[in-house]
């Protein structure tokens, strides 16, 4: 590629303007920051080790979490089997084992056509009875 001079607008020695761009110093800063890149990637990739317990052998596995589920009507099942408001924090508690309800998460589903109220009062009730960590369970509609 050759290069153009600038130079006075008319006469004999009239090139034009040099309209080209220079890419040379766009390449040199690509370059380098391509270098930075490579140096400085290496450390920030270092494992950290943990040091996990063995796995204990003939360990019963986790129960699954407790599961409400709320009916149209007020109907309330507790892990499939029915139950009543006044008896559902008594249930939570034989199931899992444990009278401290702080810790627990209680997973709720609720279906499209249950009144608000009916699961508010599930809610109220699960809170009366201690159990504050509440997860509901979302199903999309389509």
């Amino acid at each position: 590629m050759a290069a153009k001079l600038g130079g006075k607008t008319g006469g004999k020695y009239n090139i034009g303007q040099n309209a080209d761009i220079n890419v040379t110093p766009f390449v040199d800063i690509m370059l380098v920051l391509l270098i930075i890149f490579m140096v400085t990637i290496p450390p920030a990739t270092i494992s950290i080790k943990i040091d996990l317990p063995p796995p204990t052998p003939g360990a019963a596995p986790p129960r699954p979490p407790p599961f409400i589920d709320i009916l149209p009507g007020g109907h309330v099942f507790y892990n499939g089997a029915p139950t009543s408001l006044p008896t559902l924090g008594d249930d939570i508690a034989s199931r899992i084992g444990s009278p401290d309800p702080t810790g627990q998460v209680i997973l709720i589903h609720c279906r499209v056509d249950v009144r608000y109220e009916e699961f508010m009062n599930v809610v109220n009730q699960l809170q009366s009875d201690g159990y504050y960590k509440v997860a509901l369970i979302l199903e999309n509609a389509s």
